[in-house]
């Protein structure tokens, strides 16, 4: 993964990322775009983006999924608001627009079969208020389409100008392996990206067998849930912290056991090495992954992002890094 270029950040300067073999190159930290329109209102949304670009960041991943899961959204609300967000700003030349395809939607809007993909890509571009997106990700796998059909559609979409790159999400190593194997044989665009699940808290199913296979065949590397639904700001720390947000008790109970208590006083004590907070000591190790592109956090507030932002100008040296390490495993 080469550096193309350095970008200031806060005063400081940041080596711009590869992705993979897309021509794109991207910032190490990528905004989360499930809270436009749903925790972050269109204005404090609208902030949030400025900020994000003005910072010199420029990934903004979204889904036409989100936020479904809302009562009263029927999905579509956050690319609808970043829509609006570069029609006023007039900034879609400064970001890397991410989007995705394929969870379920309602009235049958759902797969990766072609004719959906087409129907998709243009609500989400409609919606977006672009006449291409830069990287359009499978989100989960559809095992009921021909991998062929799926890659082929997406080619379609490359040709036409409506896309520059592909990537995919929630991809099996065994299914990632094969989609590329069908992009070569049949001379296709192939998967430039992978969108996993991965944080100090959630570490096998990246690192067991889907890591090798982005190493092997150059795959960027952008994983969602970067602070482990906030478990890695150090927001929860006992049972009574569960009641801190509507998902508290979930998070407490997964991840408030020894190892998570390991793993916060990793972050904790390198923290208060580096005047730095434990949350952007979770990214930078992350960050400073060889192969991981950019880790994927959300924030509902400028300070929330401000110090998300810090994350890029933390420098772990290898025993940081290593005691970090063996207090996750």
């Amino acid at each position: 993964m080469l550096p193309a270029a350095r970008v200031a950040a806060g005063g400081s300067f940041m080596q711009l990322r590869a992705l993979g073999g897309s021509g794109l190159t991207v910032a190490p930290l990528a905004f989360g775009g499930n809270v436009f329109g749903w925790t972050a209102d269109e204005a404090t949304s609208f902030r949030l983006l400025d900020a994000f670009v003005d910072d010199g960041f420029n990934l903004v991943d979204t889904a036409d999924v989100y936020s479904r899961w809302v009562k009263g959204h029927s999905g579509g609300e956050s690319e609808t608001v970043i829509g609006r967000w570069l029609k006023k700003s007039g900034k879609r030349n400064r970001i890397v627009l991410a989007t995705k395809v394929g969870m379920d939607l309602g009235d049958g809007k759902v797969g990766l079969a072609p004719k959906y993909i087409r129907q998709a890509v243009d609500d989400s571009l409609r919606r977006l208020q672009v006449d291409h997106v830069d990287l359009y990700q499978a989100h989960q796998d559809d095992p009921k389409t021909p991998l062929e059909d799926t890659l082929g559609a997406f080619a379609d979409l490359v040709r036409a100008g409506k896309v520059r790159a592909i990537g995919a999400s929630n991809y099996s190593a065994a299914r990632l392996s094969e989609a590329l194997q069908t992009s070569a044989r049949l001379k296709l665009p192939r998967y430039e990206s992978l969108q996993p699940l991965y944080n100090l808290m959630e570490r096998p199913a990246y690192e067991d067998e889907l890591e090798a296979v982005c190493k092997g065949e150059g795959l960027g590397v952008i994983n969602y849930f970067g602070l482990a639904s906030g478990f890695l700001t150090g927001k929860y720390r006992n049972e009574a912290d569960a009641a801190k947000s509507p998902r508290g008790g979930n998070i407490v109970k997964k991840y408030l056991n020894e190892r998570g208590r390991r793993v916060l006083d990793a972050l904790d004590g390198a923290a208060a090495q580096l005047k730095a907070t434990p949350a952007q000591v979770a990214l930078a190790w992350q960050m400073a992954r060889p192969g991981l592109t950019a880790p994927i956090a959300s924030a509902t507030s400028l300070a929330q992002w401000q110090e998300l932002a810090g994350a890029a100008r933390l420098q772990l040296d290898a025993a940081t890094i290593a005691a970090i390490d063996n207090a996750s495993r």
